[in-house]
């Protein structure tokens, strides 16, 4: 389906946020620059600043030095001539006036569990704003031509997971995705959604007013730069983030060759759970989602077939539980924060990611897991202590 014609497409402004008027994280301007070099991608950006120590100096860096990288010279050409007219803090201040919010990699507000999966986008452009409760988080995708059936699933889905305090994830396509974001905002819920465009261009323009709701419910996500139009080739790998912020992905209606199922790979390469809604046989809507059930993925009746194969239980923790997780007091003990999870991680894996000295690393470890913040798995490994309050426990725990 065609989609890359501006005529389709509309922009979307606002004022200036608080923070046009901070200073930036000393690397954030030069990530935004080097988005601007043509050539130079995900992979090529994280090897520039592990082999330069900063991307402030890869920045800077002569062509021998880069050349010795191993970068082709139509990407050295690129960079030379980017440096002569992008100016980083400029690329800062453009992002803050449109009122967007920039979280690269180094950040401690980085999405827990996209920085778990392979090659996570280093930048990500936010509207609205990310929370932990995002950790816990549901994909529902599926066809734009939705049939009747599709909507009412799309709806109950969205609509149970906001009540069970799940996070909706979705792209705001128009069918089973604009479905699922309007009934977990209508649920009181939250919802993101991921673009395939910047995030101050909205596609399709008839979701105008849905992507403010998604704003003030939640928040729009890209990881391209700002004006960058609703191109076709930018969907598929934008699917990817919509799988690596969930803890699986419920398929509603597809067909064989539907956009969704390539966000099905993704979860599956990804180590997420896959869900798929039984349908019609006769309907080209589900021969997607009852293929994927055929090879294996779990198929959805309710919202309880995603809870329990989650190991997720209706019960919460207890508001007044009296002993409750404390939040992270420093910039230090957010980053540690940020790179735990409920899986056991080396102490020299965490000091090797944050290129901090080891008796650092391990004294703010100890001070962490006083707190009640983190938990020693073994004598050199770390995890996340989950949050003991308005969240879900893992059955076995």
């Amino acid at each position: 389906m065609p989609i890359s014609s501006s005529a389709d497409s509309s922009s979307f402004t606002s004022g200036p946020s608080p923070s046009a008027f901070t200073s930036p994280p000393s690397e954030t301007p030069y990530y935004l620059a080097f988005e601007r070099v043509k050539g130079i991608g995900p992979k090529r950006l994280m090897l520039l600043k592990a082999h330069f120590g900063t991307l402030a100096r890869a920045w800077q860096a002569d062509y021998f030095s880069l050349s010795n990288l191993g970068l082709d010279e139509r990407v050295l050409q690129s960079l030379q001539k980017a440096r002569k007219t992008v100016v980083p803090e400029q690329e800062w201040e453009r992002v803050c006036k449109a009122g967007v919010t920039v979280i690269t990699i180094d950040d401690a507000a980085y999405p827990r569990l996209l920085r778990q999966v392979y090659d996570p986008p280093p930048v990500l452009y936010v509207r609205g704003a990310l929370e932990l409760a995002d950790d816990w988080a549901i994909g529902v995708v599926g066809t734009r031509q939705a049939t009747v059936y599709g909507r009412e699933v799309a709806e109950m889905l969205g609509r149970e997971l906001a009540q069970h305090h799940l996070t909706v994830v979705s792209g705001m396509a128009r069918g089973v995705d604009a479905y699922a974001h309007l009934a977990a905002i209508a649920a009181g819920g939250r919802t993101l959604a991921v673009l395939g465009c910047g995030v101050d261009v909205i596609y399709p323009p008839e979701h105008r007013h849905l992507a403010q709701q998604i704003i003030d419910h939640g928040a729009l996500i890209s990881d391209y730069p700002l004006g960058t139009r609703p191109d076709a080739m930018n969907f598929p790998p934008r699917n990817r983030i919509i799988s690596g912020l969930s803890l699986g992905v419920v398929v509603v209606e597809a067909d064989e060759k539907s956009g969704a199922l390539i966000t099905t790979q993704f979860a599956a390469d990804q180590n997420r759970e896959v869900f798929a809604v039984p349908g019609n046989i006769f309907n080209r809507a589900s021969r997607g989602t009852n293929k994927l059930i055929q090879q294996g993925a779990k198929m959805v009746l309710d919202v309880d077939s995603i809870l329990e194969e989650l190991n997720l239980t209706r019960e919460h923790v207890a508001m007044h539980v009296e002993v409750q997780q404390a939040l992270p007091e420093n910039d230090l003990e957010r980053k540690l924060a940020a790179h735990l999870s409920y899986e056991p991680m080396q102490t020299d894996a965490l000091v090797r990611e944050l290129q901090l000295p080891t008796d650092v690393v391990t004294a703010t470890l100890a001070l962490m897991e006083l707190k009640g913040l983190v938990r020693q798995a073994t004598g050199t490994s770390y995890i996340l202590v989950r949050e003991s309050k308005a969240v879900y426990l893992h059955s076995s725990e």
